[in-house]
């Protein structure tokens, strides 16, 4: 007869006790111990010595072991695959996760209805009628896609038997339980038997498994931290929802890089794919407002043109204000630390206030010297001419440091009509006469502002 006990859990890292604890020791978390229910099975365990340790595996040479080939599925959606790193591999397993009513569930459902495969969505938040309305408002052929409303894991794997789908989704993984565990849906043992026996399920068929993941307060993914540790692939479905636009990152890949990002837009019928984000995030002006400066950052291997804008101000209040949307706050603040005392503008008095448009967080270092030149053209309100662009890091001491991939860099600026850039002198083997594109080669920040506002 099964031996059934109880156990604490904390609800935020995970951590298991035989008693409850007002403070877990793991992540200091107060008030997270949660009593669980835990099933084990009668077993004895047997320690083999010597002779009688006999197992079927043994070691190999690595040159002995044949590389796996990774077959993958490409999906119709182009964004989706790329940040794959070309498509969803056989037998993986994803995890995508993002706050609620940002649009994950829209965005598998269109993957689901315009893929050439036959996929199983299985749903244990909405029923088959809800999924339906939101289906009539994506455009889509016709589609081999069946859903199911079931939270059980074995009925699950047994309609998935007689379905044999290409590709499984999971809508999602909170809302699963397994006979195995005698806890409610959502706890940390449900989550994690559940990402468990879908692992299992997904290596021993071969069919790629999506599961959509919710977030805590924090915004991370919801469950254990072992839970990300065991799926293959962790996305992050992230936006504004003051804005349009959505933005898909890849956090874990082990078939591709974790540096690629797809754009989505918010419509009517659903999430539509950015091609050309570059030109959707700039505002075209016809005139040359003062503290805007366009700059070209990396997303992975995509170069994308982002406009940033910038207020400087005198203080009202005494207390100079410092804001910044979409950029490091302490970053922000360095730089300006460098206007001050390499340059000699009397910033510490005043307000700056920071935005990048569209909704995104940046982090690419190559933007410093864009944010530079907006904060500089606000304070003597004068415009930057809108045909001028900038991809170049600063540095504590003032200098212009080079940054990565500037060919692809002056290529996208080329392409979308700019007729000159800033870069750093200290970028190696650019040629002008390859490019169309004006290319200002600068050492210092006081070089930037001589050819800017002289």
């Amino acid at each position: 007869m099964a031996k059934i006990k109880s156990a604490y859990f904390c609800q935020n890292c995970g951590k298991e006790s035989a008693k409850w604890l007002g403070k877990c020791p793991n992540c200091n978390e107060w008030n997270t111990f949660v009593e669980e229910i835990v099933q084990k099975k009668d077993s004895k365990t047997k320690i083999l010595h010597g002779d009688s340790f006999k197992k079927n595996t043994k070691p190999h040479h690595i040159n002995e072991i044949k590389p796996l080939e990774n077959r993958r599925y490409k999906l119709s959606n182009n964004e989706f695959n790329r940040v794959l790193g070309g498509g969803i591999v056989v037998g993986s397993l994803t995890l995508i996760g993002g706050e609620p009513g940002i649009g994950k569930s829209t965005l598998l459902l269109d993957i689901a209805l315009n893929s050439n495969l036959k996929v199983l969505y299985v749903s244990g938040e909405e029923s088959e009628e809800q999924i339906k309305m939101r289906a009539d408002r994506i455009k889509h052929t016709e589609s081999n896609c069946f859903l199911l409303t079931e939270t059980n894991t074995q009925y699950i794997f047994q309609h998935a038997k007689n379905l044999s789908p290409d590709l499984l989704i999971i809508d999602s993984i909170q809302t699963l339980q397994t006979p195995a565990i005698e806890s409610s849906p959502g706890s940390i043992s449900q989550v994690r038997e559940c990402t468990a026996e879908m692992m299992r399920y997904a290596k021993e068929t071969g069919i790629p498994i999506i599961l959509i993941g919710h977030i805590t307060k924090d915004g991370t993914i919801a469950g254990p931290k072992v839970l990300e540790h065991m799926v293959d692939t962790v996305l992050q479905f992230e936006g504004d929802r003051n804005h349009l636009y959505r933005l898909l990152r890849s956090i874990k890949n082990r078939f591709g890089s974790t540096n690629e990002l797809g754009i989505y837009e918010m419509t009517a019928e659903g999430l539509k794919e950015v091609e050309n984000p570059s030109e959707i995030m700039i505002t075209h002006n016809n005139g040359e407002l003062s503290g805007i400066a366009i700059a070209v950052t990396m997303e992975g291997t995509r170069p994308l043109l982002i406009e940033i804008q910038a207020l400087a101000s005198t203080a009202a209040y005494g207390t100079p204000q410092r804001s910044a949307t979409g950029f490091d706050l302490r970053r922000l603040n360095m730089l300006l630390a460098v206007l001050e005392k390499k340059c000699g503008f009397r910033i510490g008095q005043k307000d700056v206030f920071l935005n990048i448009t569209g909704g995104i967080k940046v982090d690419d270092p190559s933007i410093d010297l864009a944010v530079v030149c907006a904060i500089l053209s606000s304070n003597v309100d004068l415009g930057i001419d809108s045909k001028t662009c900038f991809a170049a890091e600063v540095g504590l001491s003032g200098e212009i440091r080079p940054v990565p991939r500037i060919e692809h860099r002056i290529s996208e600026a080329e392409k979308l009509g700019y007729k000159r850039i800033f870069i750093s002198k200290h970028n190696k083997g650019i040629v002008q006469d390859k490019h169309k594109i004006q290319l200002i080669f600068v050492e210092k920040v006081e070089d930037v502002l001589k050819e800017l506002f002289s």
